[in-house]
């Protein structure tokens, strides 16, 4: 693994860089480097690296600023502080500000070389984390019709898919705006014996009362004006498959009582039309509305929604699941780079932190449109914090509320990143597993192995 761990040395000490490039080649490392901070921060700009070693102490640009730039642009690369004896406390807290480890001057050789194995076997934890984490998400996603995440209230609901599937009763889904009511309908639709069935969908919101009458039950020739030819409706089209009413709330009630009918006698007749004919679907609705509130103020049918809810589902809100914001951000970056052909890296850690932060009220929908004009609109190779302040209405972005909203933050991404070890995520955090769960029950964290 030492010729592709890429090593940038940042020292305007010219015998201390030399020296460590030296070494560091010796050992089969490719490395570079840079005379100072604003030319390690040009680096930056053409080239990955795997581990910095960095200077405190530089005329130009400070090794305090340094790092603060690698980890809000490259939260991946790792970063040693080179000190000298009497700025011990200031490498401390450098990584406080994340820097993974400290060299002291003078060094030996054998120290160098333990360090660096060191922080390779962490890389190599590390990468083998983020491809298990994407692993799981992509066999979500081709399972479960796009469907992304590895949360558990998003691993309890791809469980309940299966087993809905797997019956025919009716399915009423509850979520949000932008939640993919339509996305779990698809995926029960393509698990059920129906799957061979069209799948056919219509937003109930989207017509007026009699178009939707023509819409759901069809016409025959002249029932209306312009009724030139006779016309099967969604009712008839979902024959042998699965009907997804999307916003049922929206349904006037007479149209209420109608569909009432077709499910209870599994016929219907076409608008204008005597002939009975039979269909056969599966009825799968979803709603954004409170019926149980909108039949107190008698805007639905009692009879109707208890017909429709055999099964329920509720498809949670993405701020309730905030652990699944980086993977479908990374989800979505896949989806428009390969649209939009631009090579892009990902993302870096201020974007991250801004992403998780924001309550998102327009759930997965709005967090796509944010990725895909990001991508757009974007001038770098990563995507960055600044690429994302139209989401905030008052124009920059704001910092997370507070330090323990930093800290709860960041606790919650080293665990997901550790697959909800605990003791790996409590190494990583360098504090002890009963400190770390204390902190778990402290922010209601969840832990998902």
């Amino acid at each position: 693994m030492t010729g592709r761990f890429k090593i940038l040395v940042i020292d305007d000490e010219l015998i201390v860089r030399e020296s460590l490039v030296g070494w560091l080649k010796k050992g089969g490392y490719h490395v570079e480097g840079a005379s100072g901070g604003r030319e390690g921060l040009e680096r930056l700009e053409r080239e990955d690296y795997d581990l910095i070693f960095l200077d405190i102490k530089m005329p130009d640009v400070s090794g305090m600023e340094v790092l603060k730039q690698v980890k809000e642009r490259y939260a991946s690369t790792m970063v040693v502080m080179i000190t000298a004896y009497g700025s011990v406390e200031t490498a401390v807290e450098a990584m406080k500000l994340g820097a993974n480890d400290y060299l002291m001057k003078p060094f030996e050789p054998e120290q160098l070389t333990l360090l660096v194995e060191k922080l390779q076997q962490h890389k190599r934890l590390l990468d083998e984390n983020l491809l298990l984490k994407q692993q799981i998400a992509t066999t979500a996603a081709e399972r479960y019709q796009d469907i992304v995440g590895i949360s558990e209230p998003m691993q309890a609901l791809f469980q309940l898919i299966e087993e809905v599937a797997a019956v025919d009763s009716p399915v009423l889904i509850r979520g949000e705006t932008g939640t993919g009511k339509e996305l779990v309908a698809k995926a029960i639709h393509a698990r059920s014996p129906r799957r061979f069935g069209p799948f056919v969908p219509i937003n109930c919101g989207a017509f007026t009362e009699s178009l939707l009458e023509s819409e759901l039950f069809g016409h025959e020739v002249g029932s209306f004006t312009g009724a030139t030819k006779a016309k099967k409706g969604r009712l008839e089209i979902a024959q042998g498959g699965t009907l997804f009413l999307d916003e049922i709330g929206e349904i006037p009630m007479k149209m209420q009582v109608d569909l009432l009918r077709v499910l209870e006698e599994r016929r219907i007749h076409r608008v204008g039309g005597t002939r009975d004919i039979p269909v056969d679907f599966r009825l799968i609705s979803a709603t954004h509305r409170d019926l149980s509130r909108e039949m107190e103020r008698g805007h639905f049918r009692q009879d109707f929604y208890f017909r429709l809810n055999v099964i329920e589902i509720q498809v949670p809100p993405l701020r309730e699941r905030r652990e699944d914001i980086p993977v479908l951000a990374e989800h979505f970056l896949g989806k428009f780079r390969r649209e939009t052909n631009k090579p892009l890296e990902g993302f870096d850690a201020g974007a991250l932190e801004l992403l998780c932060a924001y309550d998102w009220p327009g759930n997965v929908r709005e967090l796509e449109n944010a990725v895909e004009r990001a991508v757009v609109l974007t001038k770098g190779r990563r995507l960055q914090r600044d690429d994302f302040a139209f989401l905030f209405r008052g124009g920059a972005p704001s910092e997370p509320h507070s330090l323990k909203e930093m800290e709860r933050l960041h606790i919650q991404r080293v665990l997901s990143l550790c697959g909800g070890n605990i003791s790996r995520a409590a190494k990583l955090l360098e504090i002890n597993r009963t400190t770390l769960h204390n902190k778990i029950k402290k922010y209601g964290l969840r832990v998902n192995g």
